[in-house]
């Protein structure tokens, strides 16, 4: 028993509840499974309801019931909304003592947690090893602990693995300041997405009411160089216009202007294929994706599914691990000369995603095919709930492709 299990355990027995956060969804899991060993309470009747939540229920779905039973229970996104569902009501109601979350569940649920015990402050990212996740993070978990309307106070729990770490934390944690919130309009598939919106939408109709719309908002606040922020959308405004997805007219380029053209504004307008983009929700970027692979199009089903595990709006894919490698590979020779888009170089920054496009169309093949749940799991590592909210992306997805498709017709 670690200390994060018999503090758990402590806290039930005063009668209390608490959400212990941790780094993984594995993680998650095999906490709540050893709580709830060592808990001997009685038996609760939810078990049932966990398992009817899905038709066919997976070994993810058994090991849930199994920890729910004795009031102990794990959530991440790998779960389907009716068990979340579930999870949420019984620790509200109080049937449910603990909870084993990532830190998704930090996020905007309101639930009655005495204690917030927060096992690592550290995350995966990538090739950066683990690092110290952003004091906005440990204070939006923090947060559960004490909420107003269901105690007076609240103890929020971090646990160190030694007394260097227990005087980081204590430095960074509860001695730091929140790290400054940014506008999301920085982000360049934000600028573009909310772009052609406000073009198609008739808000922004030239130059003046684009410049005027944005000057207001927090990123140019935050940004502070508004000729700097003109130029930004400039670009963008440009590459939408090559794309094809608006036009613009009047106003003036280059370094010699005409007098006639001094007091001229460029007028905007969405094209119908660009109204169209912004009325499905799409990234511009992908719609030209889409559009591109779709004139290549033939016949096969697999080059369609990883096209549209290729797209921003897919992520995140479905990551090749070492002993899956001769899978993908294998995929990835069968289907070469029929894929809709080229193969980077192998030492291209994009060649890792190029491949996890590929085990993630593979995952759709199979879906398709009629594997059951247990299977997808087995073989590709995805959970019942990641599996609808893939399947769900993939048909809108594919609607937007026939939809852009039969518009480039036209």
């Amino acid at each position: 028993m670690d200390n994060v299990e018999r503090v758990a355990l402590e806290t039930l027995q005063l009668g209390k509840q608490a959400i212990v956060f941790v780094a993984s969804r594995a993680s998650a899991e095999k906490t709540a499974e050893n709580i709830s060993k060592l808990h001997t309470a009685a038996e609760l009747e939810l078990e049932q309801d966990i398992l009817s939540a899905v038709a066919s229920p997976t070994k993810q779905c058994r090991r849930l019931s199994h920890c729910i039973k004795k009031g102990v229970a794990f959530h991440h996104a790998g779960l389907t909304n009716k068990q979340k569902e579930i999870i949420e009501d019984g620790f509200r109601s109080g049937k449910v003592g603990i909870i084993c979350a990532t830190p998704t569940l930090a996020a905007g649920l309101s639930l009655p947690a005495f204690r917030v015990l927060m096992k690592s402050l550290k995350r995966y990212s990538g090739s950066w090893g683990m690092n110290w996740i952003p004091v906005l993070e440990y204070l939006q978990m923090a947060g559960r602990a004490g909420r107003p309307e269901y105690e007076s106070v609240g103890e929020a729990i971090s646990f160190a693995r030694n007394s260097t770490e227990k005087d980081e934390i204590h430095e960074r944690y509860i001695l730091g300041e929140a790290e400054d919130i940014s506008s999301k309009l920085a982000v360049e598939p934000v600028l573009r997405t909310y772009l052609l919106s406000l073009i198609s939408s008739g808000i922004i109709r030239d130059e003046k009411t684009m410049n005027g719309f944005f000057a207001k908002t927090f990123w140019a606040h935050q940004y502070g160089d508004m000729q700097e922020l003109q130029g930004k959308m400039q670009r963008m405004l440009a590459l939408l216009e090559e794309w094809g997805f608006v036009s613009v007219t009047g106003g003036s380029s280059g370094m010699f202007v005409a007098a006639s053209e001094m007091n001229s504004v460029k007028t905007i307008r969405p094209t119908m294929i660009g109204k169209r983009i912004s009325e499905l929700y799409l990234d511009p970027l992908t719609a030209r994706h889409l559009l591109d692979c779709m004139t290549k199009y033939r016949s096969e089903i697999f080059p369609i599914l990883q096209m549209i595990s290729s797209t921003l709006e897919m992520r995140p894919l479905l990551r090749v691990k070492s002993k899956e490698q001769d899978m993908v590979q294998e995929a990835l020779g069968t289907w070469y000369n029929s894929l809709l888009m080229d193969e980077p170089n192998v030492y291209d920054i994009e060649y890792p995603e190029f491949m996890n496009s590929i085990k993630t169309a593979l995952f759709f093949d199979a879906w398709i095919n009629e594997h059951n749940e247990d299977y997808l799991f087995e073989t590709f590592g995805i959970r019942p709930g990641e599996i609808r909210m893939k399947i769900e992306s993939a048909d809108w997805l594919l609607y937007a492709a026939s939809e852009l498709s039969r518009l480039q017709d036209q």
